[in-house]
């Protein structure tokens, strides 16, 4: 088993570093005290990765997640999800607000690579997408969606309204999920490409936030609000024993993405933290029993262990999505534990670095705030244990809640 980066995938992940470094890691301070505020400074950068998406299935965005590893060429064992996931990692490094901040890269992008036919990845191929799932009655549960689709000769009527839509104001269509028939439950829920200026669909709030402020979260409601029935990603048939298996596909993509943004930003704290200890005397022999060194240099020890892991665990969520394998169950553990690792080593780091953690002369303290949000969205860290469990017990969503 070699789990070195494969030579195109070095490649991929020596660009991306060196964006986050020279690129995303000076405006990081800007933009986190400018909430709200656009960070003009990506669009070169966008335009940049838009060119390197269109000649080469390694990009470096988000959005380049391929549907169930379906790449360049058939038999692509190292594909679209790998390198996205690569890129992602090295991105967060650097900020993790300008990621979810760059045009046509967001997690939009990545739902409709997983579901969308053909037509409708062409169709939308260029086009900035945010996604919008939660609703102030429905958090977690996403079989709890009350955003209604009702069919209207060529149009789908849709009403309700989402809450922290990451990139919802600046994005150019929104990925709604919105059920076509609430008695039927989990099988009725469908996702929807609403473009921006839809007559209907309107922003109404901008949230502000602990951390990643450089992106845009916002709440918008949807009033009547038409969309071509050619905007319904995947099936429109409602199958009652597959579920909504279908668009949940999307998380299968997704959350080993967003695993990727915790596996980044943690990397960043560890890099920092262990500079400056060693600027104080740390020596970092790990030949050295663990007894034999001093707390904060066993601490960072562990850390590393735990940083290893998600990483490993989250790089192998991704190979199984470009290798068609089911993935929904080690997508689900990966987010888990990055998430969990990313919160308690931007915080430990944090403490590591005493005062000069906690103020702003570091990006210490706002990777600390970052980090919260990665154990959050996309899934809760107990609903990821929960699936995790149900897959394990082979158990149904309805027995075991």
């Amino acid at each position: 088993m070699n789990l070195e980066l494969p030579k195109k995938l070095r490649a991929l992940s020596n660009q991306a570093h060196q964006v986050a470094a020279e690129y995303f890691r000076p405006l990081s301070r800007k933009y986190d005290k400018a909430e709200h505020a656009y960070p003009r400074e990506l669009d070169l950068l966008s335009a940049l990765l838009d060119g390197m998406n269109a000649g080469s299935p390694e990009s470096v965005g988000a959005g380049s997640a391929s549907k169930r590893g379906v790449g360049a060429e058939e038999g692509v064992r190292n594909g679209g999800n790998l390198s996205a996931l690569v890129g992602v990692m090295e991105l967060c490094w650097g900020d993790v607000g300008l990621l979810l901040a760059m045009p046509r890269q967001g997690l939009g992008n990545a739902a409709i690579a997983a579901v969308a036919n053909a037509e409708q990845l062409e169709r939308f191929r260029g086009t900035w997408v945010a996604m919008a799932i939660t609703e102030p009655g429905c958090g977690s549960d996403s079989a709890a969606i009350r955003t209604t689709a009702v069919k209207d000769g060529d149009h789908y009527v849709l009403n309700g309204e989402k809450i922290f839509v990451t990139s919802g104001e600046r994005a150019d269509a929104v990925v709604v999920w919105a059920t076509l028939d609430r008695n039927l439950g989990r099988a009725a829920i469908k996702s929807f490409v609403v473009e921006k200026g839809t007559p209907g669909m309107s922003v109404t709030r901008l949230e502000k936030k602990l951390g990643i402020k450089a992106s845009d979260t916002a709440s918008i409601s949807f009033n009547d609000c038409r969309v071509p029935a050619a905007n319904l990603l995947g099936n429109a048939e409602i199958d009652v024993q597959k579920g909504f298996a279908g668009v949940m596909e999307t998380f299968d993509n997704t959350r080993p993405l967003v695993a990727g943004m915790a596996v980044g930003v943690a990397k960043a704290a560890l890099d920092r933290t262990r500079e400056l200890l060693a600027g104080v005397g740390c020596r970092f022999d790990y030949r050295t029993p663990l007894l034999a060194v001093s707390h904060a240099e066993a601490t960072l020890y562990r850390l590393e262990a735990e940083w290893e892991a998600a990483r490993l665990l989250t790089l192998k969520a991704a190979w199984m999505a470009d290798n068609r394998l089911p993935n929904s169950k080690e997508a689900s553990i990966a987010k888990a534990k990055a998430g969990r690792v990313a919160n308690e080593i931007t915080l430990k780091c944090v403490e590591l670095a005493g005062a000069l953690g906690y103020g702003e002369d570091e990006l210490l303290e706002k990777w600390a705030r970052d980090s919260k949000i990665l154990d959050i969205f996309e899934g809760t860290q107990q609903i990821q244990l929960l699936i995790v469990a149900r897959r394990l017990l082979g158990k149904s969503s309805s027995e075991l809640k």
